[in-house]
């Protein structure tokens, strides 16, 4: 039996990620998820992979000011952003990856917070629910699926076992074992075999009339971020290019160019407006 075990938002592209016991599907996936990115003086998108420390950066969603995302970091006081779209704020022209997208200026407040912690002239923008980013036809295949600032997927689907294999390959050549929210997913499913959502074509949310669908398109070619603490910003000194030494001797994948993957990118093709919760049955069916 699948299980949905854990599951997270990361409000701001490249920061702390917030576990929930429930969220809502939407357009552009899991409610708030990556809503936020920082961008450079030329819009360009920022992330661990150029400012480690963007992870020791957490966010969170009050229970008593549920409008509100508290953002959190090392010597800084608390920032408070709205979690709904503001009226009046200017558009910049921002870009991630090879997209090109509008989005919304979260004002100078925010700026200075973020200059001043990461020591760089940066800007913290919002998805313009008036821009539309569609994930690569080439993968999606016969469905249209959109994304807000995720790297080009709304959902990253990874199984428990995956990771436990994983962690038994690096503690045996003496490695550290790694956390699951070094890769960031969205979803983490137990009950699966390590790898098994490589082969997996949808999953199953809820009942009839309430169901959500995803269907799992491309495999995750993943960079060196895995190999940054998401606690401290920093790259283990020992083990400075692991985990990606130990899954380039088993998981180049010629789909995607000989990267090395570790799990699943979806898309929603069915159940806007419903929840998915941790502790529910997950209903699989294959890829063949």
């Amino acid at each position: 039996m699948i299980t949905l075990s854990a599951l997270y938002i990361y409000p701001i592209k490249s920061c702390g990620g917030i576990s929930l016991s429930q969220a809502a599907i939407g357009e552009f996936g899991l409610d708030l998820d990556r809503s936020w990115m920082l961008v450079d003086r030329d819009g360009r998108f920022l992330s661990q992979r150029e400012y480690g420390r963007m992870a020791t950066i957490s966010t969170a969603l009050e229970d008593d000011t549920p409008a509100l995302l508290t953002v959190r970091a090392p010597g800084m006081a608390d920032l408070h952003l709205p979690s709904r779209i503001e009226d009046g704020a200017a558009r910049l022209a921002v870009t991630i990856w090879d997209d090109g997208v509008d989005a919304l200026d979260c004002g100078a407040v925010a700026h200075r917070w973020f200059s001043d912690y990461l020591q760089a002239d940066v800007r913290l923008v919002r998805f313009d629910p008036q821009s539309r980013r569609v994930c690569s036809p080439r993968w999606t295949g016969d469905h249209t699926a959109t994304t807000q600032f995720s790297d080009g997927f709304p959902i990253l689907v990874i199984g428990e076992a995956s990771l436990q294999d994983l962690n038994q390959r690096l503690q045996k050549k003496g490695a550290p074992a790694l956390s699951m929210d070094r890769f960031r997913p969205n979803l983490v499913l137990s009950g699966l075999e390590a790898y098994e959502e490589d082969y997996v074509d949808t999953l199953s949310f809820g009942p009839a009339g309430r169901e959500v669908v995803l269907k799992l398109v491309k495999p995750c070619a993943r960079c060196p971020v895995p190999g940054i603490d998401q606690r401290t910003g920093l790259r283990d000194a020992g083990w400075p290019d692991e985990p990606l030494d130990t899954l380039a001797a088993y998981r180049a994948n010629e789909r995607v160019g000989g990267g090395l993957t570790f799990g699943q990118n979806a898309i929603v093709v069915q159940g806007w407006g419903n929840l998915i919760s941790v502790g529910q049955d997950v209903a699989g069916e294959l890829a063949f």
